[in-house]
């Protein structure tokens, strides 16, 4: 029974420490994920901007595409960093282990020596039969016959576990070194990175100099840009307060609200949409984003000031925007240059997707989540594929980071 409940706690030990270890990987198995998606990204967005075709030069996008590889790489190795601090960290726990493990087998390996040679003299002496005959009584020649099983059986076990420690330890002196191989890849990987990203500044530096030559032209460009969102942005917010208007209306409020009016069925439909922040899906398959949220400096002509409603995001020609949550179609916006914008409502949240060439839905329509909304408009002279990406509570904008997954 004793001898049970001592296996049953050593099988629970060894469950918990499997446990522990298991514990302790995960972090560097997160990092190893990341690091692995980055590389894929990084990829992805070298190829995008390589085959860009500029009917002509505009060095303003230029210096905005090399923000975006240097702000990968910049990840990318701060990534790598952890995980290879991680990575030693492990090194040094398993080397911990192994010098155990050592002394474990070296103790094993004299009791056992020991055990040998005292059998070795006691069976010089006497033999096992005289020590058998030499009993008092049957019951005496019982329990010696019985004490030379088990001292028998002890010996074989003692054996086994010396031959076991001994695979143990070449297995983790394997794993060992292949961590070690893995923590060098890793550095190198990451020295690479770091003369990559340098020569990307020395490249970003030059262009620079190209724009503070001509800072009051690309200021112009930067106003008509800025106008023409506003003109935009002006259009979709007077879509909504009209949409808030007619729901107050339906529903007979009678103050003036600057809020939609919900059915029990789109507030359960907001309430699921809040319950997914931070873990929508992005509104376009691939691609990455050159403009976040907020008002900010540019991040080129550093004397103006951007206000941004929400993001854009660079992707590959020809793709489709895709509707970040389930929801109704709330209107489809004619812009500039008959590019279209999408406004899907999802109870008093709205999602904007704009400068798309041609759409798949109508006012009125039910979506769900992923669904292909529209063709993303591709610019002719700068070959950019871009769409615009707008997330408001009611008339409010929010940042569209804190509710795309990873953006």
């Amino acid at each position: 029974m004793q001898l049970k409940t001592k296996y049953i706690f050593i099988l629970i030990a060894l469950i918990f420490s499997v446990h522990i270890s298991a514990q302790k990987k995960t972090k560097r198995e997160v990092l190893e994920a990341r690091r692995i998606q980055l590389q894929k990204d990084k990829v992805y967005i070298n190829a995008l901007l390589s085959n860009t075709i500029r009917k002509e030069k505009n060095v303003l996008v230029e210096l905005l595409e090399l923000d975006g590889k240097i702000k990968t790489s910049d990840e990318l190795i701060h990534v790598i960093s952890k995980e290879s601090k991680e990575l030693a960290n492990e090194i040094y726990l398993n080397q911990l282990e192994i010098n155990q493990n050592k002394r474990d087998l070296e103790a094993l390996k004299k009791d056992y020596g020991a055990m040998i040679y005292k059998s070795y003299k006691s069976k010089s002496q006497n033999s096992r039969i005289m020590f058998l005959l030499s009993s008092q009584s049957f019951f005496q020649a019982y329990k010696r016959f019985q004490y030379m099983k088990q001292y028998t059986s002890f010996r074989k076990a003692q054996g086994d576990q010396i031959q076991l420690k001994t695979v143990e330890l070449l297995a983790m002196g394997e794993t060992l070194k292949e961590k070690k191989q893995l923590k060098q890849k890793l550095l190198d990987q990451k020295k690479q990175e770091q003369l990559a990203i340098e020569k990307k500044k020395q490249q970003r530096q030059g262009l620079l100099s190209q724009v503070q030559e001509k800072e009051n032209k690309y200021k112009k460009q930067i106003r008509q840009f800025l106008k023409e969102e506003e003109r935009i942005n002006a259009q979709i917010d007077k879509i909504i307060r009209d949409a808030i208007a007619a729901s107050n209306t339906k529903s007979k409020t009678k103050s003036k609200s600057t809020s939609f009016a919900l059915t029990a069925e789109a507030e359960a439909l907001a309430s699921q949409f809040v319950a997914n922040k931070g873990k929508l899906p992005w509104p376009v398959e691939k691609g990455f984003v050159t403009m976040y949220y907020g008002k900010q400096r540019h991040p080129i002509v550093k004397t103006a000031t951007i206000q941004s409603n929400g993001v854009r995001i660079v992707t590959d020609k020809g793709s489709k925007a895709r509707a970040v949550f389930n929801g109704t179609v709330l209107a489809v916006q004619v812009t500039t240059g008959n590019k279209k914008a999408v406004l899907i409502q999802h109870g008093n949240y709205i999602t904007v997707y704009k400068n798309l060439e041609n759409v798949f839905v109508s006012k009125g329509d039910k979506v769900k989540t992923k669904q292909e909304i529209g063709t993303i408009f591709t610019d002719k002279v700068s070959g950019k594929t871009i769409i615009g990406f707008v997330l408001s509570k009611n008339t409010t904008t929010e940042n569209p980071k804190n509710w795309i997954y990873r953006m």
